[in-house]
């Protein structure tokens, strides 16, 4: 998969098949999507292109929106790359961009700058300035500008927007597993292991704190986590906090991960965190030994429920 930095950017006189969308979670819904673009290109002998946004159009059009999205821009690149899509375009949305017209949209975007010979997307689909154009007119600028428009039924954006909604709602409840179902691949957190309040070290139950640079990112709810992660390419398991310390007056989040069996220095290193399963929510303890205690039983069963971990 190629990845571009605008339309504008995107040089390759082949005739394509186009969908658009957010695609946020690359998700199963996103998936068939993406498989019937994949398909319908090869089939008909053009290359599949994804046109895609960053930033996300609400954080450009609400101001002061507080949109949390699944994924990074560099996690959903990643995603998108093992689909089998040809080429990805990630094209800036500014002010500026929203008030294309239709018109303007179609033709410099869509015929000129990607070659859209066939479009498939949504019923309900809006598009140009204000959101005022619909999938009627696009199958209009079709006929116009000679390009197919096939449409992607009630059903199936019902079916992607409904496990979104139920993904993004999992994952803000700690559901780790109803998220990871829906995704059809672990929900992940990526980010840079900075230095905390070392407290871990002093109950033998040292932590790599991560620190997520994307304030849009969405975290999951606070508490206790089984998950894993590839280190010097090996697969590594451990346990992650989330909150605010509250038993030792934390105020606030944080992402702290002890790893089983790991005892090595991941200060400054870039770290991904692959969630398998929930724990417990996150509680307050009088003592640092009952705050121990409660860590000891958490190894424990992360060590038991890995042993029939597939």
């Amino acid at each position: 998969m190629k990845e571009y930095s605008s339309a504008t950017s995107y040089k390759i006189d082949q005739p394509s098949v186009v969908t658009i969308g957010t695609f946020d979670g690359v998700h199963v819904g996103h998936k068939a999507i993406l498989k019937r673009l994949v398909d319908s290109a090869a089939k008909e002998g053009m290359v599949s292109v994804l046109l895609t946004f960053f930033p996300h159009p609400r954080m450009v059009l609400q101001q002061g929106s507080d949109i949390k999205l699944i994924n990074t821009i560099s996690e959903k690149k990643e995603l998108l790359s093992r689909t089998g899509l040809d080429h990805l375009v990630v094209h800036p949305f500014t002010a500026e961009f929203s008030r294309m017209t239709a018109v303007e949209y179609v033709r410099d975007i869509l015929v000129h700058a990607l070659g859209a010979k066939k479009v498939i997307i949504g019923y309900d689909h809006r598009f140009g300035r204000n959101r005022t154009a619909s999938i009627n007119d696009l199958r209009e600028f079709g006929s116009l500008y000679e390009f197919e428009v096939e449409e992607i039924s009630a059903q199936e954006i019902s079916e992607v927007t409904v496990s979104s909604t139920k993904i993004r709602k999992a994952i803000e409840e700690g559901d780790i597993t109803t998220a990871n179902q829906y995704l059809g691949y672990p929900f992940m957190l990526s980010g840079v292991v900075v230095k905390g309040k070392r407290i871990g070290r002093t109950i033998d139950y040292p932590t790599a704190n991560l620190l997520i640079k994307e304030t849009y990112k969405l975290i999951p709810g606070n508490g206790v986590y089984i998950v894993f992660s590839e280190i010097n390419g090996s697969l590594v398991y451990g346990i992650t906090s989330i909150g605010t310390n509250p038993t030792v007056g934390g105020k606030n989040k944080t992402i702290e991960t002890y790893f089983l069996d790991f005892n090595e220095d991941l200060y400054d290193r870039s770290l991904r965190i692959e969630f398998i399963a929930r724990i417990r929510e996150e509680e307050t303890f009088e003592t640092m030994a009952d705050l121990k205690d409660a860590i000891q039983k958490d190894e424990t069963f992360a060590r038991n429920y890995l042993k029939n971990f597939g």
